[in-house]
């Protein structure tokens, strides 16, 4: 059971009726006994089907429910609070991604500028630092590295694309302004490329190419969460990279 509301959770749930994103619990964004029911372990979350090519992609959760909400509240809604869980879960993808004690360079997708100004925050670069900061607690080497990629030309919204337009709608949609971010990295670092959802595989798979075209590796991918389309079970054969 949880304990009493502070008088800061108690005045916050006057002033914003919050509520725990699993259970609506009054006063608490997300409460203990919600927080102790996340995912402990990431699972492969390969899109089916899969973009060519596509590095290992893992995710610490599926898009319903508690994650659900926290992903859009902290996202849309500017719900800070709801970070340090996601990033907890986001440690895990990046952990089963590159596992091992060799140092982590973490890369965040890119979002476009307006749309982190109109969101007043800039989300999966949070998740980035505190997933990182997690990591290096456990003793790994991690470090988030942002704006190594960047977005360019125009992006049709990706809500109710299928597949192959997702694919279409990005091809070419990103590049690497900030490669020199990585400049120094030791040897054997790996480089995990990380996203909120995963449902297409579409964001990934031109994260990949737009690092391969300026000779960068990429290890594998990491996500919070999965939507259904995700495969589940062992990893499929790798497939042939052009």
């Amino acid at each position: 059971m949880d304990p009493p509301l502070t008088a800061a959770e108690a005045l916050r749930d006057l002033l914003t009726g919050s509520r725990c994103a699993g259970c609506g619990r009054p006063g608490r964004l997300l409460c203990r006994a919600c927080a102790a029911g996340l995912p402990q372990v990431a699972v492969p979350a390969w899109p089916d089907p899969v973009p060519p090519g596509l590095a290992p992609p893992w995710a610490a959760a599926a898009y319903e429910g508690t994650v659900r909400e926290l992903v859009v509240g902290h996202k849309e809604r500017r719900r800070l609070a709801h970070a340090p869980p996601l990033a907890a879960l986001l440690a895990l993808a990046v952990g089963a991604a590159a596992p091992g004690p060799d140092p982590v360079l973490i890369l965040p997708v890119p979002s476009r500028r307006a749309v982190v100004r109109a969101r007043g925050h800039d989300p999966l670069g949070t998740l980035g630092r505190l997933a990182a900061r997690r990591l290096r607690r456990d003793g790994v080497a991690a470090l988030a590295v942002p704006g190594v990629l960047a977005v360019r030309g125009p992006v049709l919204d990706q809500a109710g694309l299928g597949a192959a337009a997702r694919a279409a709608n990005l091809a070419g949609s990103q590049w690497a302004p900030g490669l020199r971010r990585l400049a120094g990295a030791p040897p054997g670092t790996r480089l995990v490329v990380v996203d909120d959802v995963v449902t297409t595989g579409s964001t990934l798979a031109e994260a990949q190419r737009a690092l391969a075209a300026v000779g960068v590796a990429v290890t594998g991918h990491a996500l919070v969460a999965a939507t259904p389309r995700r495969r589940p079970g062992p990893l499929p054969p790798p497939s042939p990279r052009h």
